[in-house]
């Protein structure tokens, strides 16, 4: 791991919930004696309440999956299928070694359904996380070869992140003459997928799944409970957000 990916991964750990929340906690207990500290810690805590709410987590989803576009009807012109990993789980005992993560599986799953309907050719993108036997795209490749009986064309197993995902994969495709694809992800994740495969100089046209805002329903008292999936949700959102705000920076 590169000091650089270890200085990215504590700042994210930071400034994304539950770390925020803690860090503003930690501050607060190490200025005890000042004014601030009980304001501070104030405001850790209620951050922390906040992120843990199912209607704060399902409105910051709703944030990005609003611009996910609509579930995927026709693809025209499209000439493959990119589907990308979100991680492993590792060592599973009953799978004997590395399988996908619950994540993974859904994206996974999702392109072999597609690739069935459109007849497109398929490439997967993910490459092997710390202390990983296998990368996600021979992880993934495996699943939808074995399990969905889908082959796969192309494996991208080098990438770390979404924007080595897109810059990877659009050189084999480009190399294959492929220039219009259809990228699978996570509704959330979306958008920024798709900023960075255009960047990468591949036409998109996205296919969004996993959808976790849901639509107009009316408020319940559990919309006002913290839960631990709401604190996943806001987690991944902010997470988003974030790295979308650094491709304005840096990239548009």
């Amino acid at each position: 791991m590169s000091i650089a990916w270890f200085f990215k991964s504590l700042l994210s750990a930071l400034l994304l919930p539950p770390g925020n929340g803690l860090l503003l906690l930690a501050i607060a207990g190490l200025g005890r004696r000042r004014r601030w500290a009980f304001s501070l810690a104030f405001l850790g805590a209620f951050l922390l309440l906040l992120q843990s709410l199912p209607l704060v987590g399902s409105a910051l989803m709703g944030t990005l999956e609003r611009s996910a576009g609509p579930v995927l009807q026709e693809a025209a012109g499209a000439q493959a299928i990119v589907v990308l990993g979100s991680g492993l789980e590792l060592d599973a005992e009953e799978y004997g070694g590395d399988t996908a993560t619950d994540r993974t599986l859904v994206r996974t799953r999702y392109g072999a359904m597609l690739a069935r309907r459109l007849a497109l050719p398929v490439l997967v993108s993910g490459g092997r996380p710390v202390n990983a036997a296998r990368s996600e795209a021979e992880v993934m490749a495996d699943i939808l070869e074995n399990e969905f009986k889908v082959p796969v064309r192309w494996r991208e197993m080098q990438s770390l992140d979404t924007t080595q995902n897109a810059a990877l994969s659009a050189a084999i495709l480009k190399a294959a003459g492929v220039r219009r694809i259809v990228l699978v992800t996570q509704a959330f994740h979306m958008p920024r997928a798709v900023r960075l495969f255009r960047a990468a100089g591949l036409e998109v046209v996205p296919a969004p799944t996993h959808f976790k805002a849901g639509g107009l329903v009316p408020l319940s008292v559990n919309d006002f409970l913290p839960r631990a999936s709401a604190l996943h949700h806001s987690f991944y959102a902010l997470h988003e957000w974030l790295g979308i705000a650094w491709l304005a920076l840096t990239v548009e």
